[in-house]
């Protein structure tokens, strides 16, 4: 089995935070279909750690293993195969000596795109507070800016006894998510899914 390590953009600076993000993922990949070959998730905080974090254990990688790096786009992708082209317009970061665009797994916009996604999770997670029309569209998803995704997810959680709020408790819902439902409308999701079972093997 190829050993693996997957550097997440989230779970800030404290240590439940950080449990609770590689927990959150942990549950959605097992989902995937990658129990018993799951890599090891690493929550590194901002968006630059988890960049620094990959390109350290790039560098220093064998042949053998697989290092990815799992962050939000930020912005809609024009081409979800160009990853380190798209991270270099956005980030102006370059891609590390040797490595490849499959080393790199977006969420379109932002993690929040995910979670949009399955309505069925929201409306079992957030109750009968849930304001679905306050969401965005789940057509072309990965076409909106991230803020609005955001804000239709904060606003259409705002009458629940618990809204919507980044941080720890977002990774309780990631967890629930379907991995089918995201791959039937994302397909950055379904780009990552198919890498990660390719990758895994």
């Amino acid at each position: 089995m190829v050993r693996a390590r997957i550097y997440l953009e989230g779970g800030g600076n404290r240590p439940e935070g950080k449990a609770r993000c590689r927990e959150g993922f942990r549950k959605l990949l097992e989902k995937c279909g990658l129990t018993g070959r799951m890599p090891r998730l690493v929550a590194s905080g901002s968006r630059n750690t988890a960049f620094d974090n990959f390109n350290t254990a790039h560098s220093n990688a064998s042949g053998a293993e697989y290092v990815a790096l799992l962050i939000d786009s930020e912005d809609p992708v024009s081409d979800v195969e160009k990853t380190w082209e798209h991270l270099h317009r956005s980030d102006n970061w370059q891609r590390p000596r040797g490595a490849r665009d499959d080393q790199v797994l977006l969420m379109t916009t932002c993690m929040e795109t995910w979670i949009v996604a399955d309505r069925s999770v929201l409306r079992g997670h957030f109750g009968q507070g849930l304001r679905p029309e306050r969401l965005p569209p789940v057509t072309n998803l990965e076409r909106r800016a991230r803020g609005e995704v955001q804000r239709g997810l904060e606003n259409a959680t705002r009458d629940c006894t618990a809204p919507y709020t980044k941080g720890p408790r977002s990774y309780d819902v990631l967890g629930k998510l379907s991995p089918d439902t995201l791959e039937s409308r994302l397909p950055s999701f379904n780009r990552a899914r198919r890498i990660l079972n390719d990758r895994l093997s």
